[in-house]
């Protein structure tokens, strides 16, 4: 069976600039700088992006489903002007206190992107903002990667260093741009055979 080139993607912090309160409308949802031109970048090099995002906000009351499906749909249109796209969401709607087994740091939505793909997660990378994204990654067997915006802009040196010691597998990007070069130029190298990789 052919795995399809997939990448999983956090939502808040990665694609688009957190907030505490919750994006709850489509006018709080202001992406990150130079974010979905990378979304696009990925798609045009033939990688599949999922989405894959703790909304708590739903579980409290705080957003309703019209509302979550009104900030994919206005997502997804800035993503279209720019010849991209994200092929799916997957969302916990579960506050922590009710112990779903989908809420990240828990694998529950890698392993559904997984089967839903037919992917072999070994080969996926996922990529968030947070600790409990890299260790829900981990859980999964998924590569991996952090990006130093949202959440992760606030770590110093020594908090960093802890979120690595946790999750030693994990890498370590500026942003999403920085990682989707990254994963091109390691995708162009298997693609050519050709050269090492610089790690």
């Amino acid at each position: 069976m052919h795995s399809v080139k997939l990448v999983i993607l956090g939502r808040d912090g990665v694609l688009n600039v957190y907030r505490e309160d919750h994006v709850k409308a489509p006018e709080e949802w202001t992406p990150v700088p130079g974010a979905l031109e990378a979304v696009a970048r990925l798609n045009h090099a033939g990688w599949h992006t999922v989405v894959a995002t703790n909304q708590a906000g739903i579980g409290r009351g705080m957003i309703d489903m019209a509302s979550v499906n009104a900030v994919h749909a206005h997502m997804n249109r800035q993503l279209m002007t720019l010849g991209g796209r994200i092929d799916a969401v997957f969302f916990c709607p579960h506050t922590p206190e009710e112990h779903c087994d989908c809420r990240k740091p828990l694998p529950g939505m890698m392993l559904d992107i997984g089967h839903r793909y037919g992917s072999d997660l070994a080969g996926v990378p996922v990529v968030g903002d947070t600790l409990r994204d890299l260790q829900a990654a981990a859980a999964a067997g998924c590569p991996p990667h952090l990006v130093l915006t949202g959440r992760a802009a606030a770590l110093d040196a020594a908090a960093l260093a802890r979120f690595i010691e946790q999750v030693p597998a994990a890498r370590v990007h500026k942003d999403l741009p920085a990682f989707v070069d990254w994963l091109l130029k390691k995708d162009h190298v298997a693609d050519s055979g050709a050269g090492a990789l610089d790690a």
